[in-house]
């Protein structure tokens, strides 16, 4: 007899013995077998149901969704021509504000690295002058 025989969705004495360990283990195990014994058949039609509707909502995932459909057209030359129009307008003004962020984002950069810089040199400076007032003159700083 193959293992798919012995743990088949039915009440077999192998089943009901595998539901039987899981109550005297931990209450659960035996719970969740008792519903395979019971509900196990109907399993591959609620896996293939669940595998379709899964696979639909990525597939629309998966679908562009952009801010404005091009190929979108409300049957007015003029309407649609504007609609363009403005449309190309606020991608320029968006690209122009990514621009701008960047420069931003760059110049905080720099002070930050300028104020670490200004903050390590004071640390230096001070650290030197503290051990030349303690021992007299202080060789540099070497590392091992």
């Amino acid at each position: 007899m193959n293992q798919s025989a012995l743990l088949r969705p039915d009440w077999t004495p192998a089943t009901i013995a595998l539901m039987i360990l899981g109550f005297m283990v931990f209450w659960p195990l035996g719970l969740a077998m008792l519903a395979y014994i019971i509900f196990g058949d109907r399993l591959r039609g609620f896996k293939r149901d669940v595998n379709e509707a899964t696979d639909g909502f990525f597939a629309s995932c998966r679908r562009p969704h952009g801010r404005h459909r091009p190929h979108f057209s409300t049957g007015n030359v003029a309407f649609d021509d504007w609609r363009k129009a403005e449309l190309d307008r606020m991608e320029e003004e968006r690209r122009k504000l990514d621009e701008m962020r960047e420069e931003f984002d760059s110049y905080l950069r720099e002070l930050r690295r300028a104020k670490d810089q200004e903050e390590f040199d004071r640390f230096m400076r001070d650290r030197r002058n503290a051990k030349r007032d303690d021992n007299g003159p202080v060789a540099e700083y070497q590392t091992p």
